[in-house]
């Protein structure tokens, strides 16, 4: 696990750390504390890749079409 702040990773580096929490987790080789702030981190995490994903879908929803259908541009997204 890294010590990047949840809030400063990417979307890549958020889910690659996401997978080894829950397969830690998992694993169940871990005592019930260190479960429970593995468990609070993964929510820190899960969190964090909705928020990029949402925040991708919303950059892709913002490209705006021509008449045949051609990306000609984006419009500004509120927020980004």
């Amino acid at each position: 696990m890294t010590e990047t702040p949840v809030d400063q990773m990417s979307f890549e580096q958020a889910m690659a750390e996401l997978e080894q929490v829950v397969g830690t987790l998992e694993r169940g080789d871990v005592a019930l504390e260190e479960s429970i702030t593995l468990y609070e981190r993964g929510a820190k995490l899960k969190k964090r890749c909705e928020d990029k994903l949402k925040e991708a879908e919303e950059k892709v929803a913002a490209i705006t079409l021509d008449g045949d259908g051609n990306p000609k541009g984006t419009t500004p997204v509120e927020g980004l």
